[in-house]
């Protein structure tokens, strides 16, 4: 007998790019649907709800709000801010949906939980097209290539490499007036400042922000200078001090004279990460990975919980890994190598959330310095095929297996890890994907699919009905084992003094039906420390006084109910 073929990957499945808010992700699948889950309150997830799912959904579309446009666009980027989404369409149309009490959807208005189309967008002519119809610039349609966000704030990059800005954003005054303000603005203004420049990538934080712009008018390879403005009572802007600003400034480190060639940023709350490469005439691709602003979590890797306001490379990463994505939580840092190495740092370990950590004296549970992330499963250590990685608040978002595959851990409050759990996850686990209903359709027979279609409008099909109630019993089971998870997680966490993990499974478990519990206890002694056995002794005696104590009250019971009854 042959090795049978592997299964042949859905490219609809393929995930295309990935974004964090602060408790919510978003995802967009090669056959440009937008799917989200976590948190769902101000309608951030865009399925017409404010409740929180525990498992990728897809975004709700009404006919896209008052332009009735009938069917849903084809999607090709998102991005998320703290508490709303946007997302880009192939026809350059941006559509934004959640929290907008900062106009960060575009408008002046209330929430909103499905997409609605930014069609201030529609009015406007990119500024490099004003002025210059000598080849009828200024009568092309603005057309957005990129969106961003961060906080409460939004950006766009259009087809001629300007930045747009729109929500709460630093307000752009004279050239010579560099007074820092935020202003609530609900119609997207262009950054004038890079007029006769491409903007190439840009990132935010809470108020600020960072961008690649061309050296010249087009981006022709190791020409990018990095820019940054907003506040900076961090040093969040890398400029060698905590002066805001409201015009963007170069900063020197990736400057035109620079020997480093900046090529993608990433803003925190109140820190930056900028990766480089040398410049030419280097024929490696060796990453350095650079922070600046806030470090008293330890999210700037530099192995102390100061901040400083120069960009300083975080210490101790390998130095021959080339860094393929990088972002930012609220306090942490993460990046991904090419090789499907992930190292995090800052809150809580990084957000491993440090379980043996004890808070005491100079283990305060903030990693200081980077921490490799294993992959858990056949696939470790590393992850494999590896495209990108996405930072929430409190938890980190893997997308590898060339797409096909996500892992999540950190805080699992609102079900933001997507494994249909609320708990934390203490190392990477398995996200849900793709989604359960199109995970059922995959094995359904097509023609059987096209033999039930309903004869009328409205009709619900036998096929539709088995996958709902499929769907249900999953959830079911799926709430069922987290309650077990929780329940097994407790019952470790007193025996050994952490919380359960994958490798914590006895081989014998795994590699058969049957388990022979005195056995594996036995095992386990013989491998566990000093410090093990005392706290299993000291449980295992506290378990067994309890046991002896409530025996003696039953029969203290007993002998006094006898009593009574012979009184009588």
């Amino acid at each position: 007998m042959g090795t049978p073929e592997a299964p042949i990957s859905n490219p609809a499945h393929k995930i295309i790019a990935v974004a964090a808010g602060e408790a919510h992700i978003l995802a967009l699948s090669g056959d440009g649907k937008v799917y989200s889950w976590g948190r769902g309150t101000f309608g951030r997830l865009g399925n017409g709800s404010e409740s929180d799912e525990n498992f990728p959904v897809p975004i709700k579309w009404e006919n896209g709000g008052d332009l009735q446009i009938e069917e849903c666009p084809n999607f090709v980027g998102v991005a998320a801010g703290a508490y709303h989404s946007l997302a880009l369409a192939d026809d350059g149309s941006v559509w934004c949906w959640g929290y907008n009490t900062y106009s960060q959807l575009g408008f002046d208005g209330e929430n909103v939980s499905v997409p609605r189309q930014l069609d201030k967008l529609l009015q406007l002519n990119s500024p490099v097209s004003l002025g210059d119809d000598s080849e009828g610039k200024s009568k092309n349609p603005l057309k957005v290539c990129a969106v961003e966000a961060g906080g409460m704030m939004s950006l766009a990059i259009d087809n001629l490499g300007v930045l747009w800005l729109w929500g709460n954003i630093p307000q752009q005054r004279s050239p010579d007036d560099d007074t820092f303000t935020l202003e609530s603005v609900p119609t997207p203004i262009p950054m004038y400042d890079f007029y006769g420049h491409t903007v190439v990538k840009v990132a935010c934080g809470n108020e600020h922000v960072v961008a690649l712009v061309s050296a010249g008018e087009k981006h022709t390879g190791d020409d990018l200078v990095c820019y940054t403005w907003g506040n900076n009572n961090h040093g969040q802007l890398g400029l060698g001090d905590t002066v805001s600003r409201s015009h963007p400034q170069a900063v020197a480190q990736f400057g035109k004279g620079s020997a480093w060639r900046a090529y993608d940023v990433a803003c925190g709350s109140f820190h930056t990460v900028v990766l480089t490469l040398k410049k030419r005439p280097s024929d490696t691709l060796e990453s350095v990975c650079w922070t600046f602003g806030l470090g008293e979590n330890g999210q700037l890797g530099h192995g102390t919980t100061q901040s400083t306001s120069l960009p300083e490379p975080a210490r101790e990463l390998p130095e021959n890994a080339y860094f393929v994505s990088v972002d930012c939580g609220l306090l942490h840092t993460s990046v991904v190598s090419s090789a499907g190495e992930v190292w995090s740092w800052g809150m809580e370990k990084g957000l491993g959330l440090c379980p043996d950590v004890s808070f005491s004296g100079v283990d305060h549970g903030d990693a200081i310095l980077p921490l490799k992330f294993l992959c858990n499963g056949p696939h470790g250590p590393n992850f494999p095929d590896p495209v990108e990685v996405a930072c929430g608040a409190a938890h980190t978002v893997v997308v590898a297996d060339d797409g096909y595959k996500l892992w999540s851990w950190g805080r699992g409050r609102s079900g933001v890890l997507g494994d249909g759990k609320v708990s934390d996850s203490y190392s990477p686990t398995m996200v849900l994907w793709p989604p359960l209903l199109e995970d059922f359709r995959d094995g359904l027979n097509p023609t059987d699919i096209e033999s039930k279609k309903p004869k009328e409008e409205g009709e619900v099909t036998e096929v539709d009905k088995k996958l709902t109630s499929a769907m249900e019993e999953m959830k079911l089971l799926q709430s069922k084992l987290s309650v077990m998870e929780r329940y097994v997680s407790i019952l470790h966490g007193s025996l050994f003094g952490k919380p359960f993990e994958e490798r914590d499974i006895p081989a014998s478990l795994i590699e058969s039906d049957s388990f022979d519990v005195g056995k594996a206890w036995k095992s386990m002694l013989e491998v566990a420390d000093g410090k093990e056995l005392r706290r299993l002794e000291m449980f295992y005696g506290n378990m067994v006084d309890g046991v002896k104590d409530k025996i003696m009250k039953r029969k203290i019971e007993d002998i006094v109910r006898e009593y009574l009854s012979t009184q009588h």
